[in-house]
């Protein structure tokens, strides 16, 4: 029994020793919320393709707390914004500003749609002018029908 009882603790010991450190709630809950307001007009510039506020990597957790930091730091949002901008780039907004930069990104799938539509009607035009009857000569014709009457004969 004293075993057992030796045993367990060890394992105890040693399993606690792996469990990672608690993330502590928040201490403010405007703050809070204000961050994940923010937060959700940012992409995880580690995912991709997610918010940073739904994103579970080390950067965006590290992104969170500067966040807070700015917060607490009385920053508004437009100067946060503007920071997070200023360091990362237009990518890590979700919806990027209408500017000469970002043209491309906002105007390129209208762009690529327009070109497959022009390409989709150039080819069914094109299809359509190759598939008239040809006509044929006399000589043809005549080779033509006589195929024709061989296979309507019963052999």
């Amino acid at each position: 029994m004293k075993y057992c009882l030796a045993l367990i603790l060890a394992l105890h010991c040693a399993l606690s020793s792996w469990a990672g450190e608690a993330i502590p709630l928040a201490e403010d809950p405007v703050v809070e919320q204000r961050m994940i307001a923010i937060s959700e007009e940012l992409r995880c510039l580690v995912c991709q393709n997610e918010s940073l506020a739904g994103s579970r990597a080390d950067l965006a957790e590290d992104l969170r707390r500067e966040l807070r930091t700015l917060i607490k730091a009385k920053k508004t949002d437009a100067e946060i914004m503007e920071y997070m901008v200023s360091r990362y780039g237009d990518f890590v907004r979700y919806r990027p500003p209408v500017k000469p930069t970002t043209w491309l990104l906002w105007f390129g799938p209208f762009l690529l749609l327009i070109g497959a539509i022009v390409m989709l009607v150039r080819t069914v035009r094109s299809n359509q002018r190759s598939a008239t009857p040809a006509t044929l000569d006399p000589d043809q014709r005549k080779k033509a029908q006589s195929l024709l009457k061989d296979t309507e004969t019963p052999s």
